[in-house]
């Protein structure tokens, strides 16, 4: 007889033990260092690799897990752990994330192992998708594909913005228009193998938040790469172009997929870093003491903690919910995916400011993590979608309207 439950499988658990304990023993004790050095963490890198955490086989076994929700497990157990350094070590599956929505499987045998390289050379890889001038708005893209029928080869030419691991990428997933003319439905996901003559990385970008994951322009001089770099290949593309021209449904758009199927995985991670605040707050709040009491005595103090807890617990069933759609191929017909990425990130501002201000001057200054939890929190409303963009889609998933 089969039953409801919210209970984690023994996998599941050994999981996010496993992560947690490698979140808690290798990545906290790095985390300072790495977020005012501002330098990818190769260290930590390797050793997740050493270990397997870092790697294509961990990731293919977390997502093959049909409830969806171990990839959720482990991203919120290593932002627990510290989100610079997290990004760090997931910059890589968003990259990875686009292969696998438009690729091929003889692309992914090809092009994912060489995203992550090996324990003794590990790699990254970066997925290129804002611009300048198209952050939210995709349908303004302004980077071009061009194919080369005669050499069989496509020619990319743009710039691309904010780029996590952009430019020190072995492997970079470069989304451009092939159509203008139709928007965000004229466009495709290319690989730019290594080594490509033609892409260069602009200056550093100095952050508030997420020190320790690199991201820089990515630029595009005519870079030319093989016909089998098209993700899909050009069969598929030229057919779902039809389609959009004769007016279709032309599934398949090469951003769009890869973030919904990566929003639940961001608010996963914006959960871990409100998680890693209230768990540092409710501790110093029952040691602190101010009038002869702790200061969780004070019910502003206690009413404040028992919000952020009950907004995790919360979040984390929002999260889960959408994680088992995406991972079961059921339609977010209400935006359940942006709703959880929404929530979490606001989740994530608001329980980090409010941990900064439970421990007073000391919430504000370098000798607690609360102040580095408060910078890294706030991107997690601006980067894959706003929250402004995130309720867009939400509220033209339930209207059925176009909402603009």
């Amino acid at each position: 007889m089969s039953y409801f439950s919210l209970a984690l499988t023994p996998e599941q658990q050994d999981l996010r033990d496993w992560v947690h304990g490698f979140a808690a023993q290798v990545v906290r004790p790095a985390a300072a260092e790495w977020d005012a050095r501002e330098e990818t963490p190769w260290p930590v890198i390797q050793e997740a690799a050493r270990i397997g955490l870092y790697g294509f086989e961990s990731l293919a076994d977390m997502y093959g897990d049909p409830s969806g929700l171990s990839l959720q497990i482990a991203n919120e157990e290593l932002f627990w752990g510290d989100a610079g350094i997290g990004m760090a070590l997931f910059g890589t599956s968003l990259a990875v994330a686009g292969i696998f929505a438009s690729g091929t499987p003889d692309q992914l045998a090809e092009w994912v192992p060489q995203c992550y390289g090996d324990e003794d050379d590990p790699k990254v890889a970066a997925f290129c998708v804002s611009e300048p001038q198209a952050g939210s708005d995709v349908s303004a893209m302004a980077t071009r594909a061009r194919y080369d029928e005669a050499k069989d080869e496509w020619v990319l030419s743009g710039q691309k913005a904010w780029i996590t691991n952009g430019g020190i990428a072995e492997i970079h997933v470069v989304v451009a228009s092939v159509d203008p003319s139709l928007g965000a439905r004229g466009q495709a996901a290319f690989i730019v193998p290594p080594g490509t003559r033609g892409l260069e990385a602009g200056r550093t970008v100095k952050k508030l938040g997420l020190r320790a994951s690199h991201t820089a322009d990515v630029f595009l001089d005519d870079v030319r790469v093989p016909g089998h770099c098209l993700l899909g290949g050009k069969e598929k593309l030229d057919s779902r172009l039809a389609r959009a021209r004769e007016g279709g449904n032309a599934k398949g758009q090469a951003a769009m997929a890869t973030f919904e199927v990566s929003r639940p995985t961001v608010g996963a991670q914006a959960l871990g870093i409100a998680r890693a605040a209230y768990e540092y707050a409710l501790e110093y709040a029952g040691e602190r003491e101010a009038f002869g009491r702790p200061v969780i005595e004070n019910q502003s103090i206690a009413f404040a903690l028992a919000d952020i807890r009950t907004e995790i617990e919360a979040v984390r069933l929002l999260i889960w919910q959408a994680a088992w759609m995406a991972r079961n191929d059921r339609t977010f017909d209400a935006g359940q995916g942006s709703m959880s990425k929404l929530r979490a990130g606001e989740l994530a501002v608001s329980a980090t400011e409010k941990a900064v201000q439970i421990l007073g001057g000391a919430g504000y200054s370098r000798e607690h993590p609360v102040e580095r939890m408060y910078r890294d929190a706030k991107i997690y409303t601006i980067f894959e979608g706003t929250s402004e963009i995130q309720r867009l889609v939400i509220a033209r998933a339930i209207s059925g309207r176009h909402i603009r």
